[in-house]
């Protein structure tokens, strides 16, 4: 009687260990389960942790409430501008009512994804070039609005959607290449043009402050052969000041006053060369050619002693 008795709590014991292995079903932490019982919706969602349901009557089915990444696959269209592009996004979305993703659509991940392509195929034809290229913030929140509307009865919603990639025809991006190429060539030209304006202004200016002081002219003459000089080169360039030149010229006026008098007089003494002995005559031109030769001496030494004085300058 006794062994009959544990074989029977045997059986039921077993039997309540089969029927609680058919019946159990843990829920993740991030998952929720949806019971339906003989076919009907049956209760509140289920809780993650451990969860009874009748075997063979009862069916769970679980949901992912984490945010899912999906890709919208690349969708070529025309712009409102007429240019064809090819734009690839991605989308961010959740479960937020179980049931409703179970109960009213057959498959939510296929139908937001579905949903994202026509979306982006229409947000193409509304919008032109240079929004899809700098202005794609506002095109994000139009493309999420319209995913959004219809998904919110499949009790989906859309965390966020952001546009990719833009892949333009390769003569629309030699075009744009040549334009950005000009637009820089036009402010280098003209930050160069102001410059030139601005350099032209202060050198205008320099040249009346040194035209009012000549020392000062003096003085960068003096710093540009130091400057030159700094360089270490096996050439040094001197300039001539102008001063130097105004000094020889006004000193070959002279010069040229006097070597005109024994003209003169040889013009005058030629009146009366029918007159003068051959030897008189020779005389007269021998004075006049040795005054001309005198003056052109004394005009070269005092040029030697100038430049003289200026390379000592230079030199100290």
């Amino acid at each position: 009687m006794v062994e009959e008795l544990v074989g029977v709590a045997a059986a039921v014991g077993a039997g309540a260990l089969v029927y609680m292995a058919a019946a159990a079903r843990v829920v993740k932490q991030y998952e929720r389960g949806v019971v339906f019982r003989l076919g009907r919706l049956h209760g509140d969602v289920r809780r993650p942790g451990f969860n009874l349901v009748i075997p063979a009557v009862d069916r769970m089915r679980k949901v992912n409430l984490q945010i899912v990444t999906m890709p919208i696959p690349a969708q070529e269209g025309i712009t409102r501008d007429n240019v064809t592009v090819r734009v690839d996004a991605v989308v961010y979305f959740k479960v937020v009512d179980p049931s409703a993703a179970v109960v009213n659509v057959e498959d939510y991940r296929f139908a937001v994804s579905q949903m994202a392509q026509t979306s982006l195929r229409s947000i193409i034809g509304k919008s032109e070039l240079d929004d899809l290229l700098s202005n794609r913030e506002k095109l994000n929140q139009g493309l999420e609005l319209m995913i959004d509307s219809p998904a919110v009865e499949w009790g989906v919603t859309i965390d966020r959607v952001e546009i990719k990639d833009v892949s333009l025809p390769d003569t629309m991006k030699r075009s744009m290449a040549r334009q950005a190429e000009a637009d820089r060539e036009r402010r280098a030209r003209l930050i160069n043009a102001d410059a030139e304006y601005q350099a032209s202004k202060k050198l205008a200016q320099a040249a009346h402050q040194m035209a009012d002081t000549p020392s000062a002219l003096q003085l960068r003459l003096l710093q540009t052969v130091m400057a030159v000089a700094a360089e270490k080169n096996s050439t040094l360039v001197l300039p001539i000041p102008v001063e130097l030149l105004r000094f020889l010229e006004r000193g070959a006026q002279p010069a040229a006053e006097g070597a005109g008098q024994p003209r003169e007089a040889a013009d005058a003494q030629t009146g009366t060369a029918d007159r003068a002995q051959p030897a008189d005559r020779a005389e007269i031109e021998e004075r006049a050619t040795d005054l001309a030769e005198q003056r052109a001496v004394d005009l070269t030494e005092q040029a030697g002693e100038a430049i003289e004085r200026l390379r000592r300058a230079v030199e100290q």
